[in-house]
């Protein structure tokens, strides 16, 4: 995203004196996601703040920078917290890592919504530090001014420090069905310099012509899923209100384990967690029993769009004369305000109109752009056909390299594995499948059964059914090898790991 004016500037203008907390504000980043709005490009495995969608870095590494320019005005924490699937841990490090960031990671083994997300996020706060402001943000969000959210974030953790719980609205500026609503209350007091407001309720996406309604009468704002809280204050609240997402969390954190940069919480604890959002477990309760704290709604004006259709990927995107956007290789004849994708083919689009076009190595989406939300019933029946093109890409990350699934057919699948210098897979078995190796750049360090042996560019390794193996990259260069499987089953779930440096059973 671009950054529209000074962020620097911006902070210094909205800082006063009595703002600056004593207490550190932690960033806390919400990165879960079942990968289905935004596919084919996004995917279970691969949700979407880890695509490149609007610039040049994905929305995660956008969210895991977008305080930093606070340091100026309050205690910033100097690192982030990220609640996220266990099975994305590798990528979002990664990313996070490429950023120059540091990032304690909170793995769930389940997904049970933001409420129990930010319980976690607020036990692992009190338990290093006793307490601290969250500032609480979804990692698959797009804005365009960062200095005016800083600044309204400065007023959040004002309102937080004196105990308060703060949620951001957005001012909507259209009829907008794809997001939830804010119904605001009165001012919190005349002469408020922020703007805040009481909150009166959450409001569930509505159609069109109820949408219109709210717009017109300024007292509904777009719900942008942002939060500010003193830890102590949100862990009180959830208490209060959902007792059972509490304990469970509590038993969760306590029967969890460590590992590095890794927080893993207890699965048969956490999974006890009901199910339930922010915005539902304590934010509305706290509307009419505000016996915990008072729900404030700081308004947020820095150009904010959640990226959670096609439609608001083109919306937000730079266009041509005619309204189209193109990523990759485009070529538009006669088309307009039409969005499309290439991962690598020529996509052309002759004559179209109001359409998303999208191209991966192994799906194609063509729609309506007025249609965009539902392409996560496409997906559905995907998932329903137990396809695979729901949950990964052709091409799927490891913490130790990549691989892309070339070709397959009957009892036959053929893989391009590539292995980062100095990195080895598990040493694993399989019941169904054999392998062929064939090196074809690098040098591979080869364990099968009793053997290690040394495969080099142009030679090959035969790995029997049943028989451990491991394959390692003892060189300075990336190893490129072809993979043939053959057998009965080529699923990933027939991968017996004997031993992993990653952790992954």
């Amino acid at each position: 995203m671009m950054e529209t004016g000074s962020a620097t500037a911006t902070v210094r203008a909205a800082k006063r004196s009595d703002s600056r907390s004593t207490l550190q504000v932690c960033p806390v980043v919400l990165a879960g996601g079942a990968g289905s709005r935004l596919w084919p490009l996004s995917r279970e495995q691969y949700p979407k703040q880890m695509i490149n969608l609007v610039g040049e870095r994905s929305l995660l590494a956008e969210t895991a920078g977008r305080l930093d320019a606070l340091a100026e005005q309050v205690t910033l924490a100097d690192q982030l917290l990220i609640v996220c699937n266990e099975e994305h841990r590798f990528t979002t490090a990664e990313q996070v890592r490429h950023e120059g960031k540091r990032a304690r990671l909170i793995l769930e083994p389940a997904g049970r919504d933001t409420a129990p997300a930010l319980t976690i996020a607020a036990l692992s706060v009190v338990a290093e530090q006793q307490d601290g402001i969250l500032v609480v943000m979804p990692a698959d969000h797009a804005l365009a001014d960062l200095g005016a959210f800083q600044a309204a974030v400065a007023e959040g953790v004002r309102h937080a420090a004196a105990g308060q719980i703060v949620t951001m609205g957005i001012v909507p500026t259209r009829p907008e069905v794809g997001y939830g609503y804010i119904h605001v209350g009165e001012p919190l007091a005349a002469a408020a310099p922020d703007g805040a407001r009481r909150l009166n309720s959450f409001v569930e996406k509505p159609y069109f012509e109820l949408a219109k309604q709210y717009v017109a009468s300024k007292s509904y704002w777009w719900n942008s899923g942002i939060f500010i809280v003193r830890a102590t204050t949100w862990l009180k609240a959830i208490r209060h209100f959902q007792p059972a997402i509490y304990e469970a969390c509590v038993a969760a954190t306590k029967s969890g384990s460590s590992d590095g940069d890794f927080f893993r919480v207890g699965r048969e604890a956490f999974e006890q967690a009901p199910s339930n959002s922010i915005d539902y477990a304590v934010m509305e309760p706290l509307a009419t029993d505000p016996s915990v704290a008072t729900a404030v709604v700081v308004p947020l004006t820095a150009g904010w769009t959640d990226l959670g259709s096609w439609d608001t990927v083109w919306q937000v995107s730079p266009k041509d004369d005619e309204g189209n956007v193109a990523h990759g290789r485009v070529m538009f004849e006669g088309a307009s305000d039409t969005f499309a994708h290439s991962d690598g083919r020529l996509v052309a689009c002759l004559g179209t109109q109001d359409l998303i076009v999208v191209e991966t190595a192994d799906a194609v989406l063509v729609a309506d752009r007025s249609r965009s939300q539902d392409v996560k019933k496409v997906v559905q029946r995907i998932r329903a056909q137990h396809g695979s093109e729901a949950v990964t890409h052709r091409l799927v990350q490891r913490p130790w390299g990549h691989y892309d699934c070339v070709d397959g057919g009957e009892r036959f699948q053929v893989k391009r594995i590539v292995v980062d210098p100095g990195a080895r897979l598990s040493l694993q078995m399989h019941h169904h499948r054999a392998e062929h190796w064939v090196v074809v750049r690098g040098t591979a360090l080869v364990t099968r059964g009793e053997e290690r042996f040394i495969v080099s560019e142009n030679e090959s390794a035969y790995i029997p059914l049943g028989v451990a193996h491991r394959l390692e990259n003892p060189g300075k260069m990336p190893l490129e090898i072809i993979e043939v499987q053959s057998g009965s089953y080529l699923g990933e779930d027939d991968i017996v790991r004997l031993d992993d440096q990653y952790g992954r059973q």
